[in-house]
């Protein structure tokens, strides 16, 4: 059996994660779980960072926060 280079190895990984990353990034899109996830982290940002008093509106602002993003292969 023969040995791998270790920077063999990871330029290997990293190929292969890079022909696969924007299938990823579909399938991350599309799966409702990052939609809710997002929502989660979009609401404690502005819950910490924007001083909204409302409820209302500070979900208001979360929701917009997460319009002006998308999971895209970088």
């Amino acid at each position: 059996m023969t040995t791998t280079t270790p920077n063999l190895y990871n330029e290997a990984i990293r190929r292969l994660a890079d022909g696969f990353s924007s299938e990823f990034a579909e399938f991350c899109a599309a799966d409702e779980r990052i939609h809710e996830l997002m929502m989660d982290l979009a609401s404690e940002f502005v819950e910490t960072n924007i001083p909204v008093v409302d409820e209302d509106s500070q979900h208001d602002v979360a929701s917009e926060l997460i319009m002006s993003i998308t999971v895209t292969k970088v």
